[in-house]
């Protein structure tokens, strides 16, 4: 049987894209995750790699959803050849259990960690370079202005939170948090 992996790192991302690919290949059973693979909590990865028999196989659209390290992957690998499980990674193919396959596999997921690596040190130095800019503020940007947040707390002297955010868009939970501020700012 052909089982398929699929994995992003955050809630917010799709995994629409490698399912169609995971179809497209014919897996009977395609098991997702929404988790970064830095982390070792993958529950659907871990549910698969249970019920992997004897001359199935495991497919994957890239070898950086399969496995957190080199040293991770080189494990996994192992212990699916070991069961007799066929490994096909889509943008490299199939995964051979023979000497040059396995080192074929060792190399390309070193060049898979070591993009990953890349990524994350790009990222940090870009933050350490925007923290040193006037104004930095981390995290997500405001989706609502000061000036459009102090209009939804002023409407809520004559309208309740849910009538204020039909009209403004701004959710309740923002709203009370808004409210909260202003009137810290009105006693302090």
């Amino acid at each position: 049987m052909r089982y398929g992996y699929a994995r992003v790192s955050t809630f917010h991302q799709d995994l629409q894209s490698q399912i169609k690919e995971l179809e497209k290949e014919r897996c009977e059973e395609i098991y997702c995750d929404k988790f970064t693979g830095t982390k070792k909590e993958r529950p659907e990865f871990q549910k698969l790699l249970a019920v992997l028999g004897k001359g199935d196989t495991l497919v994957v659209t890239k070898l950086d959803r399969f496995a957190r390290s080199s040293l991770d992957g080189i494990n996994i690998i192992k212990e699916l050849f070991e069961k007799g499980i066929k490994v096909h990674v889509l943008n490299m193919g199939m995964v051979e259990d023979t000497p040059t396959g396995r080192l074929i596999f060792n190399i390309m997921m070193a060049f898979a960690e070591f993009e990953r690596d890349m990524i994350v040190e790009r990222t940090q130095e870009g933050k350490a370079m925007a923290k040193q800019r006037e104004g930095f503020r981390e995290g997500r940007p405001k989706k609502y202005s000061n000036k459009q947040r102090k209009h939804a707390v002023s409407l809520l002297e004559n309208y309740t939170y849910k009538e204020v955010e039909e009209m403004t868009g701004i959710s309740v939970s923002t709203l009370i948090r808004e409210k909260r501020k202003h009137i810290v700012a009105e006693i302090g």
